[in-house]
């Protein structure tokens, strides 16, 4: 295991086969999805989410045993910085607050003096030789972040029952396409968890939707969905199927579980034999 200092690169550490894995976040329930994760599932080669976590945040303020008292800049992730600004308003009024890469990478820019402070994840203590000014900071005591495990495509978590599935869809622009594509989850009773709007670079105007959704694609469910999806689509990116951090288990309506879709798929294929009764 060992850190790096930005999503990207942990997307790249995975792709080049130096990690086996890469934990990053994807979304938190102050400041929404992590944008520098859903761009990065895009941007190269495939890899699929097998688990997740859902993490209370807690942050603590490090700085240098020289810095200035109190520190005249703090450094972090912008999405870091977000979830203490009550904090710093009290504690650090005048310290001037600047965005870092990561909160990994706000720690080091405090060891080469480029900052004065950090806010990090607490477990930096232990891997950064900076003093503790602050911990268990946070302006929300229930926030939370939810990580994903990431790796190259490959054999996926069995079904549970409380699963969910992650895609990426790049679709035509044109009125009524993200409807389109939501009617087919909600004719199939599947339930939407999150939908995340990314534009494609290159293409002012179009956009790729991230959708997460209860179940998993070896559900017969899932994949009539996943195929529906693809046909009205101009590009599908399968991001996962794992077991949800929280254990609920997914909703199912009356006619929409997995045995009434491969009941149906039955009476088709005695439809086409000619054994219909």
């Amino acid at each position: 295991m060992f850190p790096v200092e930005t999503i990207p690169a942990a997307f790249d550490a995975v792709r080049s086969g130096e990690a086996q894995g890469a934990c990053v976040p994807v979304e938190n329930s102050v400041e929404g999805p992590v944008t520098a994760t859903l761009d990065s599932a895009v941007d190269g080669d495939p890899l699929v989410a097998v688990a997740e976590a859902l993490l209370p945040i807690r942050f603590s303020v490090l700085t240098r045993s020289d810095a200035p008292d109190p520190p005249r800049t703090v450094a972090s992730h912008p999405h870091a910085l977000a979830q203490v600004r009550g904090w710093l308003a009290e504690h650090l009024p005048k310290a001037e607050q600047l965005v870092a890469s990561s909160t990994a990478g706000a720690a080091v820019g405090v060891l080469e003096g480029q900052y004065d402070a950090a806010v990090v994840a607490p477990v930096a203590a232990e891997h950064y030789p900076l003093r503790v000014l602050a911990t268990d900071v946070a302006d929300l005591a229930d926030a939370r972040t939810r990580f994903l495990l990431l790796r190259r495509p490959g054999q996926l978590p069995e079904p549970t029952g409380a699963d969910r599935t992650s895609i990426v869809v790049a679709a035509a622009n044109r009125t009524g396409s993200l409807a389109g594509l939501l009617a087919e989850l909600a004719m199939r009773g599947i339930n939407l968890t999150r939908l995340d709007a990314r534009p494609v670079k290159g293409d002012y105007g179009t956009y790729r939707f991230f959708f997460d959704f209860e179940g998993h694609v070896a559900e017969p469910r899932i994949a009539d969905a996943l195929a529906a999806l693809r046909r009205r689509s101009t590009e599908v990116r399968f991001l996962g199927s794992h077991p949800r951090a929280d254990g609920v288990a997914a909703t199912l309506e009356p006619g929409a579980g997995n045995d009434d879709f491969a009941a149906a798929d039955a009476w088709v294929e005695a439809v086409r034999k000619g054994e219909l009764a």
